[in-house]
């Protein structure tokens, strides 16, 4: 940018200041900016559209209409206005009725206005409205005047989050970040919370957007970028990292991000046109994260994220504010984020009483913690790191996947009605915690929990879990930067089966790939990653990984007995092959002079339907299967688990997967194999009960689930509920969903 040009900006910039600084309404203020920039850039129409909802309103002008104020309304990408707010991007033309989108409305008597220069207002990424200037000849804007209007816009941004355009006139906008927000989202993990927004990047309200001294901002900018640099070097240079690997690479792009003059150059430039530091790094977020929105290739957005996340990093410096490990976590606090890593999760561990996620998805590492810790998890609630602040009350009901923030009196009341209830129900629940989920006709299920951090071992005993049916050991690989040594892996196992007694725990190797990327494993880009190169198929293509956590796992048991299962077993040549690899460790052991353990059963997941039809070899050669529901169910139906358009148009109780269900049981059955069912799907009363009915004695599920299920098996006869089932699939029905909740509802039992 041009000095001249520059030290225009600086000096309407402070113009604006001055005016907003002046008492008056909200009105008022918006009026003086469209009056000032009118002046300042010699156009004939200075108008301000600002976003209410999904439409965009006319709420300031100089020379449209004044009775258009208020009055103007449209879609967002409806007109020119719309589609600056829809593409987040400046529409500069010579003729407004040839462009690409020309709406016109005639309320506003624009007709006579040729020339068009709109960009957008914007905060961190969200269009909070449109600048717009016209003229009646056909005019050019310059580069230097649609800089000039961005910057500006930046302001009216900074100064619409502060509330400086409120009033109390009918049409003044509402204050920000005060009246209720509802927001929906998808279930990360079930369970509901109230508490206190605890926001993981804590928006930064900056109350002086314009600055007096470029030169002292330019310093104060330079000093922080050099505090960066040394931050990311620091990182990179930690003896704990590997030379390669997808987090090497993170850290790499920081540090190329970081020393980037493209970057710097742009940040200095907006400060020299007079906005305040803070604000010229929220000008460059912005423009990068309405990039974001636009590119489709994951590698770019990757790169994107990085640089989004370095500039959160920047103004933190900027600011003062405090790393994670360094604030004070509130009493029941909500995490409120865009996304977040497993390790960042996990410092902050179970101080949290829910989770928020702007982005995300069911599978991924953030997903895995949260459920790990029965922390509820709502992810995909668009716009929630704009609308929520610190300390501000939040309600998170993750069995809906719904989020109430700032809420109302009797949203609140009716929330807490379900929390009384749901507490009351545990209570009743603790009370069967040391009796058997047998049924009345005298059938036995086995209830076991799902884990995957030795925080979640102390539920065994308050769960009344008879075991753990699935430990999770990619997670202890996936919240670390570096692969965790043998001795590391066998202190964890042992200290795993010191906490479960007496009591069965099965451990599955490592389950990494599809939805789980080693944070030091180079990404490999596949079209399908579910399924692709995933699990026991990594395990058996990298043999000394596999190698040295079975190696592990046999150290760890110290002559205590020891249950093994490998994921994603597809055929049994895949099963035989890792059966042997463990079998051979077991006898290098031996002749190293090692402890073995006292007995080891070795069992595989049944998650891809062509292990049903494998051959009787595997059904017999199989300590024991346990059936992955959640795979199981997507490849079934083709339906992925992470896509929301598909996932849930299939259900569990499907005459056809209650069928395979049944024949996979009935296969377990002839060769004396036990078998168990492990998944989301357990751990609900209505789908355990099916699974029981179907032939299943295992079933394995989080600890809260075991309650509910409990209850209702101790309630039934199983024979009655096949007959159930077996009516309901001879009558043509999709699903026996229907009928058994009548059948339930007759008998007057709760699901």
């Amino acid at each position: 940018m041009p000095h001249s040009a520059a030290v225009e900006s600086r000096v309407l910039l402070k113009r604006l200041r001055d005016a907003l600084a002046n008492a008056g309404e909200g009105q008022e203020r918006l009026d003086r900016i469209t009056a000032l920039v009118a002046e300042a850039l010699v156009t004939e129409v200075c108008s301000i559209y600002l976003r209410v909802g999904q439409e965009l309103e006319l709420c300031a002008t100089t020379g449209l209409k004044r009775e258009a104020v208020h009055q103007t309304r449209m879609k967002i990408s409806q007109g020119l206005v719309g589609r600056i707010a829809a593409t987040a991007e400046p529409v500069n033309t010579q003729d407004a009725t040839s462009a690409r989108g020309f709406q016109y409305f005639p309320e506003t008597g624009e007709e006579i206005f040729a020339s068009f220069l709109g960009v957008p207002i914007q905060r961190l990424g969200e269009v909070l409205g449109v600048l717009v200037v016209q003229n009646r000849e056909q005019r050019s804007y310059s580069d230097d005047q649609v800089y000039a209007m961005e910057v500006v816009a930046m302001v009216i941004a900074e100064m619409a989050e502060l509330g400086a355009f409120t009033g109390s006139a009918p049409t003044d906008l509402p204050a920000p970040h005060q009246l209720p927000v509802f927001a929906r989202g998808v279930v990360g993990q079930e369970g509901v919370a109230e508490g206190v927004v605890l926001m993981h990047d804590p928006q930064i309200l900056i109350t002086n957007p314009v600055s007096d001294d470029p030169r002292a901002e330019a310093a104060r900018l330079d000093a922080s970028l050099s505090e960066l640099r040394k931050e990311v070097d620091r990182m990179i240079e930690d003896d704990a990292l590997e030379d390669s690997g997808e987090h090497r690479d993170v850290l790499n792009a920081w540090r190329m991000f970081a020393h980037d003059k493209g970057w710097v150059k742009r940040m200095h430039a907006s400060i020299e046109s007079g906005l305040a530091a803070e604000v010229a790094v929220e000008k460059e977020q912005s423009a990068t994260r309405a990039r974001m929105s636009r590119v489709s290739d994951p590698y770019l957005r990757e790169r994107l994220h990085d640089l989004d996340d370095l500039s959160n990093r920047l103004l933190r410096l900027l600011t003062g504010g405090l790393h994670v490990k360094d604030r004070e976590i509130p009493k029941n606090a909500i995490l409120i984020a865009r996304n977040i890593g497993p390790g960042e999760l996990l410092d902050y561990g179970r101080m949290l009483s829910g989770i928020v996620l702007e982005e995300g998805s069911v599978g991924s590492h953030a997903a895995i913690v949260a459920r790990a810790l029965a922390i509820p998890l709502v992810i995909q609630t668009r716009g929630i790191t704009r609308e929520a602040h610190d300390g501000e009350c939040i309600l998170v009901d993750g069995d809906q996947g719904v989020v109430h923030l700032r809420p109302e009196e009797n949203v609140i009341e009716a929330f807490r009605a379900k929390i009384d209830m749901l507490a009351a129900a545990q209570e009743a629940y603790a009370a069967l915690r040391d009796k058997p989920a047998e049924t009345k006709d005298g059938v036995n299920i086995c209830l076991q929990m799902n884990a995957g951090l030795m925080a979640d071992l102390p539920s065994l005993g308050p769960s009344g879990a008879q075991g753990v049916g699935l430990y999770r050991t990619e997670l202890q690989f996936l919240v670390r930067r570096t692969v965790p040594q043998r001795g590391e892996q066998a202190a964890l196992y042992s200290r795993i089966l010191d906490s479960a007694g007496d009591l069965p725990v099965t451990f599955r190797t490592l389950d990494i790939g599809s939805d789980k990327v080693l944070p030091y494993m180079k990404r490999s880009e596949e079209p399908n990653p579910a399924l692709g190169w995933r699990a026991i198929r990594v395990g058996l293509d990298r043999k000394g990984v596999l190698r040295m956590q079975i190696q592990a796992l046999l150290r760890g048991a110290r002559g205590r007995r020891l249950k093994i299962m490998f994921p994603f077993i597809a055929q049994f040549n895949e099963f035989r092959e890792a059966r042997s690899l463990l079998l051979e460790e077991i006898e290098r052991e031996k002749a190293k002079g090692h402890v073995i353990p006292a007995g080891v059963e070795i069992g595989a997941m049944l998650e891809t339907p062509s292990l049903a039809f494998a051959p009787d070899q595997f059904f017999e050669m199989a300590d024991f299967i346990s059936i992955g529901g959640n795979d199981l169910k997507q490849f079934f139906f083709a339906a992925d688990r992470e896509n929301e358009l598909v996932r849930r148009r299939y259900d569990t109780l499907n005459v056809s997967f209650l069928t395979f269900i049944d024949q996979i049981a009935r296969r377990c059955d002839a060769a004396g194999t036990p078998v168990s069912f492990c998944g989301e799907d357990a751990g609900r009363p209505m789908e355990a009960l099916a699974f029981a009915a179907m032939g299943l004695r295992t079933l394995s599920m989080r600890p809260a689930s075991i309650g509910p299920v409990k209850r209702l098996i101790r309630s039934v006869d199983l024979g009655e509920v096949r007959e159930v089932i077996d009516t309901a699939c001879k009558s043509g029905e999709q699903s026996v969903r229907g009928a058994l909740v009548a059948w339930l509802e007759d008998a007057n039992l709760k699901f």
